[in-house]
């Protein structure tokens, strides 16, 4: 399986725009789906964005518009570019990695903490 590490989190202000990326093991030109989840304080873990090998990209309704998902597979890395943030948008912020032959299992990064304080 491949390894995911999460990286660019950190304190932000309210309508900060930070961009957490999520580094590879190995190549991810090969993964069908690579996105990101996070889970809040209280919260169950929530989908956010998720990109396909052919570019297809996937928002979860409160971050459409205000987030861009995107893929560097020359550098294996996938990108979230956070705008407009909002405090309700603090959460532990997780790399995921999907295939199709690997059926229902996912690879999961360890987390990037996100806190949209002033």
């Amino acid at each position: 399986q491949v390894q995911l590490g999460e990286s660019g989190g950190g304190l932000v202000q309210p309508g900060g725009s930070p961009r957490p990326s999520c580094a590879a093991s190995g190549s991810i030109f090969s993964i069908d789906h690579i996105g990101w989840y996070r889970r809040a304080p209280g919260n169950q873990r929530e989908f956010v964005a998720s990109i396909t090998s052919d570019g297809s990209t996937n928002y979860a309704e409160y971050v459409k518009g205000r987030f861009t998902i995107s893929r560097d597979n020359a550098k294996n890395t996938v990108n979230l570019q956070m705008t407009s943030l909002k405090p309700e948008d603090t959460a532990v912020y997780y790399c995921y990695a999907w295939k199709a032959n690997w059926g229902s299992l996912h690879s999961w990064g360890q987390g990037t903490q996100v806190t949209v304080s002033s």
